[in-house]
């Protein structure tokens, strides 16, 4: 049996690196808000009924997701799954209606189920990464948001939290600029530049497979891993230094900062 990934660094090695560094680029779904799950519920809604209505018998499952969706462009995440069960449709164009059956329409239909459910329900940022993110700022570093997603700006609102990034790189900006999409390293590398560094600089904090291989390949200065159901030891081997369940795990980040209440993760 194979030996399950060992990971690069320590805890204690983990925060020396990033407080050597100069700034946390974060991806955001799944990482500093739970809006992962409402993307997860809304890909449900397209594809279960869309499988079903082309009599394909292998259902849609959050395996699916994870393997072929998480962290990607929603028009790439459509495209992998679609070809995982060897459906070919028309690419269509990014103004396609939600009910035409093209790559892009069918984005936009996941997209329209995604905004319905952040309207009615809201999102919070997590409680870890919040407190993660006040020790990283009052340690001097530097903080971004790159996410394939282009919905950051509304979900950043909806959580309270988008005052606290100068810089955004999400879909929107990478259709802009003529960015590939992760896990092409390029949006990664495009946010260290607006903060002008280099990535050898930067944090790169991701939970998805190909947003960890983005930071490997970009050769950023430390991969931190969120593990929020892609697996431990499967973001160790897309190329993560360290992989936590929650980023307070790395508090305190030095002996000047503050140490958890009780009651609080450590």
């Amino acid at each position: 049996m194979t030996s399950a990934p060992i990971p690069v660094l320590s805890i204690t090695d983990a925060r020396e690196r990033l407080t050597s560094l100069k700034a946390v680029l974060f991806d955001l779904d799944g990482v500093l808000t739970p809006t992962a799950d409402v993307h997860m519920s809304a890909w449900a809604r397209l594809f279960s009924p869309y499988l079903a209505s082309r009599g394909i018998d292998e259902p849609y499952t959050d395996a699916d997701y994870f393997a072929y969706i998480d962290g990607k462009p929603r028009y790439d995440g459509v495209r992998s799954f679609l070809a995982s069960r060897s459906i070919m449709i028309p690419e269509g164009t990014p103004d396609d209606a939600p009910e035409l059956e093209t790559v892009c329409g069918l984005g936009n239909r996941k997209n329209s189920a995604f905004t319905e459910s952040l309207e009615s329900d809201g999102v919070a940022p997590y409680p870890g990464s919040l407190r993660f993110l006040d020790a990283i700022t009052d340690e001097g570093l530097l903080v971004a948001v790159v996410s394939s997603s282009r919905n950051a700006e509304p979900v950043l609102r909806a959580a309270g939290i988008r005052d606290r990034f100068e810089v955004v790189v999400d879909g929107l900006v990478a259709a802009r600029e003529g960015l590939a999409g992760k896990p092409s390293p390029a949006t990664y590398a495009y946010g260290a530049e607006l903060l002008g560094l280099s990535p050898q600089q930067c944090v790169v904090v991701e939970d998805a497979h190909s947003g960890v291989q983005a930071g490997r390949d970009g050769k950023f200065g430390l991969v931190l891993g969120v593990n929020r159901g892609a697996g431990t030891a499967e973001l160790l081997e897309s190329g993560a230094d360290i992989v936590v369940d929650d980023l307070a795990e790395l508090l305190p980040l030095t002996s000047s900062t503050s140490t958890p209440t009780p009651g609080e993760p450590a």
